[in-house]
């Protein structure tokens, strides 16, 4: 029925006769009436049943498969993210994530947004224009943090080894006195190559350079010693879908004082709004002054994915990557593969093989999956097409996931690989 009154539509007030629309369900001035209004078009609308996902075990660079105890807390009914019991949630997952770290950094936090948002916040908060910042490059990650840090208008030096080498401390020390740089960034556990860089000592170099140390944790978090306040790294950032066993979605974030310093006496604001610790400080610090709407599951499901690393302890999870890791080389190479990386240097969440000469090595991935719905991932930038690459991340770390993909390319790799005449083998 008809009726008058007040309403409000695109910012202006006005008062008229008003008009029920069984569209909406709400009145409407007679003037804006649904009969005046476009006709609804129905072009994109899709019929679809609920969402149904196959099973897969998930053995490429990330992510992996998170813990079934981590989706059942992702599952829980979502509270108000200035709730006093979620506020209490993020001390926890907070205090957890310095357990992980080994730091008593104060501005440790996961940030909302992957792996690549975290990257993005310690390089954002970091430089200001003209900052010069060294990038040790030996993988694709190396090279994004080259040019994440181009953006934000730091005058970036790299230097680089070759795609499965790691850089020496002299190697290290000579960049630090021939640039002076602001900041040295730097891959700890590269994704691309399954190289694990060594970092004693970086630290030591960079204080007596007055350099700041960030690091790249994405692939080692959890699951490959680490120690930032010890190595005396300044930044670092990670993921949550890999040795955390949570799925992405959540960037963990630490900041030491040496870096908030630094991030204290910048000339001008920080340019990411979004990523600006001086103001996430605010919300994830005691005001609890709101920042953004939090993703609240996300972070059910990382603090009950951290609930569960304590639980095991870190020596214990560092043990049981590397054992798994030991037995998948072993195996591979009993089976006549070749591995990229020299064992010393060897990452136990991502092991990079060599694709057997004449083998399709995306055409055996894609089998793996299709039939047996197990992923290997593939090589990035000069290892495409060249190497697999192999993760046991977190939850998908056991003995059983080892021998199952050991068993399927003893089994299914010969049927790819090119066949000898035999005039020619003889």
């Amino acid at each position: 029925m008809p009726r008058s009154g007040f309403h409000q539509c695109a910012g202006s007030l006005s008062r008229g006769t008003l008009a029920y629309s069984p569209l909406t369900r709400f009145p409407y001035p007679q003037a804006l009436a649904p009969s005046v209004l476009p006709t609804v078009s129905s072009q994109h609308r899709i019929g679809l049943a609920p969402i149904a996902t196959p099973e897969r075990l998930l053995l490429g660079p990330g992510p992996s498969n998170a813990h079934p105890q981590v989706l059942q807390a992702l599952a829980r009914m979502p509270i108000g993210h200035l709730d006093p019991l979620y506020l209490e949630l993020m001390v926890e997952v907070q205090e957890l994530l310095r357990y992980a770290w080994q730091t008593d950094n104060r501005l440790t936090l996961p940030m909302s947004g992957t792996g690549s948002a975290a990257m993005e916040a310690a390089i954002a908060n970091m430089i200001e224009p003209g900052d010069r910042v060294v990038v040790a490059v030996n993988g694709y990650f190396g090279l994004r943090l080259a040019d994440m840090a181009g953006r934000y208008g730091a005058d970036v030096i790299t230097i680089e080894r070759p795609w499965g080498e790691a850089f020496s401390l002299e190697e290290i020390k000579a960049a630090l006195e021939a640039h002076h740089p602001t900041l040295l960034a730097i891959v700890h556990a590269e994704t691309s190559t399954g190289i694990c860089q060594p970092l004693e000592g970086i630290g030591d170099l960079c204080r007596a350079h007055d350099a700041l140390l960030l690091v790249d944790t994405v692939t080692s978090l959890g699951a490959v010693p680490l120690f930032l306040d010890d190595w005396k790294i300044d930044l670092a950032y990670s993921c949550s879908q890999k040795g955390l066993s949570c799925p992405p979605g959540l960037g963990p974030f630490s900041m030491g004082p040496r870096a908030e310093q630094k991030l204290a006496s910048r000339k001008g604001k920080v340019p990411n709004w979004y990523l600006d610790v001086s103001l996430l400080n605010n919300y994830w610090g005691s005001d609890r002054v709101y920042h953004h709407t939090a993703p609240v599951n996300m972070n059910y499901g990382m603090r009950e994915a951290l609930r569960l690393l304590a639980e095991e302890g870190l020596e214990q999870a560092w043990g049981r990557h590397r054992s798994n890791a030991e037995q998948l080389w072993n195996g591979l190479e009993r089976l006549g593969l070749q591995l990229l990386v020299p064992e010393p240097l060897r990452l136990p969440t991502l092991t990079t093989v060599r694709i057997p000469a004449g083998v399709d090595g995306k055409a055996f991935s894609r089998h793996l999956l299709d039939q047996f719905g197990i992923e290997v991932g593939g090589g990035l930038g000069v290892l495409a097409g060249k190497v697999w690459r192999i993760g046991l991340m977190g939850y998908n770390s056991t003995p059983a996931n080892v021998d199952r993909l050991l068993n399927l390319l003893e089994s299914e790799l010969p049927a790819f690989q090119p066949t000898v005449p035999a005039a020619v083998a003889a």
